[in-house]
């Protein structure tokens, strides 16, 4: 019987087999498998008759002896899949009746009922990858458009630029002369405005805090009897001095001063010590939607209370710290501001390609370590036509 090598490759019944059992069609062995030549295995570990390929017993330790066959448990099968992509299976999954390659070959003496299901595999993938690529093609766009305006715009500053330079000296002399003119006239009645403006702001800030104060004692103080104990100061969690989730009896006593209880005069003393956590009980739940996040590329995050607040230091521009072959798809910001006995703070900066520039979302998945999501055209690299993106997918 002619052995074919240009399609599937059949040999002839062997012992039990009621079908011809397939031989590789892998092009680069196709040579090894030559029906009435002995065979060598190939890893050359023996030679063997031709007769004993597929005939259902592994005398290679390879297992290339047998490919059409489940004798070798390290033996593998070739699907070769047209239409879709070539893959290859364990051997021990031939004729098991179940379909494994998609172009049903694995089944070829198992009676299962197979379709072929490859072309329809094919047409979603390249489906898939048409999307993907215009998906790129329009973010690649958008990042060129934006370097040909950032270059427009560098031009026009160095034009610009070039020519204040060339009368800066002469400016900067009348600018100083004037200065010192206006500071001399303006000095004895700024210090005067400041002084005053100052001493204003300090007691509208005074009076506002005694206000928040009693106000604040008067919540605490559940039942009315004059002293906000340690019970009664207890409940408040976002007090709590270590970050741990809870208030102990000894954490609440040191935020009294070491008292049991403190009456109004002595809260004035502990206030000055809690009045930065403190949250009021008549705030509304959405209070708790503490903060607005702020990204500054290459210079730092920050996150400050929606209610007003100081800013937080989450990070510094470090580095570029992705993977080595997307180097520039991670940032890294560190030596923020400390954590409450902790670590300083960091954040992780994750850029994927998109048609907008914005943070998509922003959460702290370890302690003081943020991380945010990050779209942008700046990181979409140019596509390929879609013939390159299925290259290597030739059955396609």
């Amino acid at each position: 019987m002619d052995f074919n090598l240009a399609g599937v490759h059949w040999l002839s019944d062997l012992l039990l087999c009621t079908q011809p059992l397939p031989v590789p069609t892998i092009p680069t062995e196709r040579q090894f498998y030559e029906e009435n030549k002995p065979f060598t295995c190939l890893d050359g570990s023996s030679t063997i008759p031709f007769d004993r390929v597929n005939d259902d017993y592994c005398d290679c330790r390879d297992g290339s002896d047998e490919p059409g066959t489940a004798a070798c448990p390290n033996g593998s099968f070739h699907c070769t899949n047209a239409g879709f992509r070539p893959t290859f299976i364990p051997s021990s999954r031939i004729n098991d009746g179940i379909c494994d390659c998609c172009d049903t070959t694995d089944e070829y003496n198992s009676g299962a009922t197979c379709q072929n299901t490859c072309r329809e595999m094919g047409r979603k993938e390249r489906e898939s990858l048409q999307i993907m690529a215009e998906i790129t093609k329009e973010g690649f766009l958008l990042k060129q458009q934006l370097i040909h305006e950032a270059k427009r715009g560098q031009e026009d500053k160095q034009g610009k630029l070039t020519e204040l330079q060339g009368s800066k000296k002469g400016l900067e002399e009348k600018v100083e002369a004037l200065r010192t003119v206006k500071e001399t006239a303006e000095d004895p009645e700024k210090e005067a405005k400041e002084r005053h403006l100052k001493a204003w702001e300090e007691l509208i800030r005074m009076e506002k805090d005694k206000t928040r104060m009693a106000e604040a004692f008067l919540e605490l103080d559940d039942d009315a009897d004059g002293y906000v104990s340690v019970a009664e100061l207890q409940s408040h969690l976002e007090l709590d001095p270590d970050s741990d989730g809870s208030l102990s009896e000894t954490e609440t006593q040191g935020l009294l001063g070491g008292a049991d209880k403190v009456d109004t005069s002595t809260f004035e003393t502990v206030w000055s010590g809690i009045k930065d956590k403190y949250l009021s009980e008549t705030l509304p739940l959405f209070f708790f939607i503490r903060y607005i996040y702020r990204l500054c590329p290459f210079n730092r995050v920050s996150q400050k209370p929606k209610f007003g607040g100081s800013e937080t230091n989450l990070g510094l521009w470090g580095q570029w710290a992705g993977p080595e072959d997307n180097l520039y798809s991670v940032m890294k910001y560190d030596h923020g501001q400390g954590c409450w006995q902790g670590p300083n703070r960091s954040t992780t900066v994750k850029l994927t390609c998109g048609k907008e520039t914005v943070v998509t979302s922003t959460s702290e998945p370890s302690r003081c370590e943020y991380l945010m999501e990050f779209t942008t055209p700046a990181v979409c690299q140019e596509p390929a036509s879609l013939d390159e993106v299925l290259h290597g997918h030739t059955e396609l």
